[in-house]
Protein backbone atom coordinates (compact mmCIF):
# COMPACT_ATOMS: atom_id res chain seq x y z
CA UNK A 1 0.00 0.00 0.00
CA UNK A 2 0.54 3.72 -0.75
CA UNK A 3 1.54 4.18 3.39
CA UNK A 4 1.43 8.38 2.49
CA UNK A 5 -2.47 7.52 1.28
CA UNK A 6 -4.27 7.54 4.45
CA UNK A 7 -7.24 5.77 3.20
CA UNK A 8 -5.11 2.65 2.03
CA UNK A 9 -4.33 2.42 6.01
CA UNK A 10 -7.02 0.77 7.60
CA UNK A 11 -8.01 -1.91 4.49
CA UNK A 12 -4.29 -2.69 5.13
CA UNK A 13 -4.72 -3.65 8.41
CA UNK A 14 -8.11 -5.34 8.11
CA UNK A 15 -6.43 -7.27 4.75
CA UNK A 16 -3.61 -8.08 7.31
CA UNK A 17 -6.38 -9.50 9.83
CA UNK A 18 -8.34 -11.81 7.22
CA UNK A 19 -5.20 -13.33 6.52
CA UNK A 20 -3.76 -14.23 9.95
CA UNK A 21 -7.27 -13.48 11.52
CA UNK A 22 -5.03 -11.24 14.49
CA UNK A 23 -2.43 -9.03 14.32
CA UNK A 24 0.33 -9.22 17.33
CA UNK A 25 2.75 -6.68 15.88
CA UNK A 26 3.23 -3.52 13.84
CA UNK A 27 6.42 -2.46 12.27
CA UNK A 28 6.71 1.05 11.46
CA UNK A 29 10.11 0.87 9.22
CA UNK A 30 8.90 2.41 6.01
CA UNK A 31 11.39 5.17 5.56
CA UNK A 32 12.39 8.55 2.84
CA UNK A 33 15.92 9.44 3.47
CA UNK A 34 17.61 12.17 1.37
CA UNK A 35 18.82 15.79 2.21
CA UNK A 36 17.05 18.55 2.86
CA UNK A 37 18.63 22.17 2.89
CA UNK A 38 17.80 25.04 4.69
CA UNK A 39 16.94 27.85 1.91
CA UNK A 40 15.69 24.96 -0.73
CA UNK A 41 13.22 22.64 1.55
CA UNK A 42 10.17 22.63 -0.51
CA UNK A 43 6.09 21.58 0.20
CA UNK A 44 6.29 18.38 -1.72
CA UNK A 45 9.98 17.38 0.53
CA UNK A 46 8.21 18.38 3.96
CA UNK A 47 5.27 16.19 2.97
CA UNK A 48 7.23 13.01 1.64
CA UNK A 49 9.64 12.94 4.43
CA UNK A 50 7.06 13.75 7.40
CA UNK A 51 4.40 11.56 5.59
CA UNK A 52 6.45 8.56 5.60
CA UNK A 53 8.52 8.61 8.75
CA UNK A 54 5.69 10.21 11.17
CA UNK A 55 2.58 10.73 9.62
CA UNK A 56 2.35 7.10 7.87
CA UNK A 57 3.12 5.28 11.34
CA UNK A 58 0.77 7.57 12.96
CA UNK A 59 -1.90 6.37 10.90
CA UNK A 60 -1.51 3.09 10.87
CA UNK A 61 -0.88 2.86 14.46
CA UNK A 62 -4.20 4.07 14.87
CA UNK A 63 -5.76 1.89 12.08
CA UNK A 64 -3.97 -0.94 14.01
CA UNK A 65 -5.16 -0.20 17.64
CA UNK A 66 -7.96 -2.07 18.39
CA UNK A 67 -6.36 -5.40 16.60
CA UNK A 68 -3.23 -5.25 18.70
CA UNK A 69 -5.36 -4.44 21.93
CA UNK A 70 -7.27 -7.47 21.66
CA UNK A 71 -4.39 -9.84 20.93
CA UNK A 72 -2.19 -7.61 23.50
CA UNK A 73 0.73 -6.89 20.71
CA UNK A 74 3.01 -4.12 20.35
CA UNK A 75 4.30 -1.40 18.24
CA UNK A 76 7.97 -0.93 16.98
CA UNK A 77 8.82 2.52 15.34
CA UNK A 78 12.27 2.45 13.41
CA UNK A 79 14.04 5.54 13.82
CA UNK A 80 17.21 6.61 13.67
CA UNK A 81 20.69 7.36 15.83
CA UNK A 82 20.74 10.89 14.93
CA UNK A 83 17.40 11.96 16.66
CA UNK A 84 19.42 13.50 19.35
CA UNK A 85 22.21 15.20 17.45
CA UNK A 86 20.32 15.73 13.63
CA UNK A 87 22.63 15.10 10.84
CA UNK A 88 23.73 18.48 9.17
CA UNK A 89 21.47 18.88 5.86
CA UNK A 90 18.85 16.42 7.18
CA UNK A 91 16.54 19.14 8.41
CA UNK A 92 13.19 17.80 7.90
CA UNK A 93 14.09 13.91 8.14
CA UNK A 94 15.96 14.53 11.59
CA UNK A 95 12.59 16.68 12.61
CA UNK A 96 10.48 13.60 11.04
CA UNK A 97 12.71 10.94 13.12
CA UNK A 98 12.71 13.01 16.74
CA UNK A 99 8.89 13.12 16.05
CA UNK A 100 8.91 9.46 15.80
CA UNK A 101 10.18 9.08 18.60
CA UNK A 102 8.09 11.40 20.52
CA UNK A 103 5.33 9.45 18.81
CA UNK A 104 6.35 6.30 20.01
CA UNK A 105 6.86 7.82 23.89
CA UNK A 106 2.55 9.07 23.47
CA UNK A 107 1.80 5.47 22.27
CA UNK A 108 3.33 3.52 24.79
CA UNK A 109 0.75 5.76 27.26
CA UNK A 110 -2.30 5.95 25.11
CA UNK A 111 -2.43 2.05 24.62
CA UNK A 112 -0.78 1.14 27.60
CA UNK A 113 -1.49 -1.73 29.57
CA UNK A 114 -2.89 -3.60 26.44
CA UNK A 115 -0.39 -2.51 23.96
CA UNK A 116 3.75 -1.77 24.22
CA UNK A 117 5.57 0.48 21.84
CA UNK A 118 8.89 1.13 22.08
CA UNK A 119 11.32 2.09 19.12
CA UNK A 120 14.99 1.13 17.34
CA UNK A 121 17.25 3.48 16.29
CA UNK A 122 19.74 1.78 13.85
CA UNK A 123 23.22 3.29 13.80
CA UNK A 124 25.30 2.94 10.28
CA UNK A 125 23.64 -0.38 8.65
CA UNK A 126 22.72 0.40 4.76
CA UNK A 127 23.96 2.92 3.15
CA UNK A 128 22.03 5.07 0.82
CA UNK A 129 23.30 3.92 -3.05
CA UNK A 130 21.85 7.13 -4.86
CA UNK A 131 23.90 9.82 -2.54
CA UNK A 132 27.67 11.00 -3.32
CA UNK A 133 28.00 11.90 0.49
CA UNK A 134 28.71 8.24 1.50
CA UNK A 135 31.81 7.87 -0.30
CA UNK A 136 34.14 5.66 0.84
CA UNK A 137 36.16 7.90 2.96
CA UNK A 138 32.82 9.15 4.86
CA UNK A 139 32.01 5.38 5.42
CA UNK A 140 35.50 4.69 7.12
CA UNK A 141 34.94 7.74 9.02
CA UNK A 142 31.79 6.61 10.46
CA UNK A 143 33.42 3.29 11.27
CA UNK A 144 36.59 4.78 12.98
CA UNK A 145 33.45 6.74 15.24
CA UNK A 146 31.80 3.67 15.81
CA UNK A 147 33.34 1.66 19.14
CA UNK A 148 32.64 -1.93 17.71
CA UNK A 149 34.60 -0.38 14.26
CA UNK A 150 32.37 -1.78 11.53
CA UNK A 151 29.31 -1.24 10.37
CA UNK A 152 26.49 -3.42 11.39
CA UNK A 153 24.13 -5.84 9.48
CA UNK A 154 20.19 -5.62 8.92
CA UNK A 155 20.01 -9.03 10.95
CA UNK A 156 20.96 -6.85 14.06
CA UNK A 157 18.15 -4.41 13.71
CA UNK A 158 16.01 -7.42 13.30
CA UNK A 159 16.99 -9.42 16.13
CA UNK A 160 16.78 -6.07 18.07
CA UNK A 161 13.30 -5.73 16.77
CA UNK A 162 12.41 -9.46 17.71
CA UNK A 163 13.69 -8.79 20.91
CA UNK A 164 11.25 -5.99 21.61
CA UNK A 165 8.22 -8.07 19.79
CA UNK A 166 9.26 -11.76 21.79
CA UNK A 167 10.99 -11.49 24.76
CA UNK A 168 10.90 -7.85 26.52
CA UNK A 169 7.15 -8.31 28.06
CA UNK A 170 7.91 -5.62 30.56
CA UNK A 171 9.31 -2.76 28.11
CA UNK A 172 7.46 0.10 27.13
CA UNK A 173 8.05 3.67 25.92
CA UNK A 174 11.74 2.98 25.27
CA UNK A 175 14.41 3.54 21.92
CA UNK A 176 16.93 1.22 21.58
CA UNK A 177 20.16 2.38 20.26
CA UNK A 178 21.37 -0.32 17.74
CA UNK A 179 24.09 1.30 16.49
CA UNK A 180 27.53 -0.12 17.89
CA UNK A 181 27.86 2.57 20.36
CA UNK A 182 28.52 5.42 17.95
CA UNK A 183 25.90 7.59 19.46
CA UNK A 184 28.59 7.35 22.78
CA UNK A 185 31.35 8.95 19.98
CA UNK A 186 29.45 11.76 18.54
Amino acid sequence: ANLLDLAALPPLVDTALQHFGRLDALVNNASSYYPTQLGQINAAQWEELMGSNLKAPLFLSQAAADALRASQGCIVNITDMHIERPKKHYIVYSAAKAGLVSLTKSLAQELAPEVRVNAVAPGPVLWPDDNHEFDEDYRQQVVNQTLLKRTGEPSDIAKAVKFLIVDAPFITGHVLAVDGGRNLSL
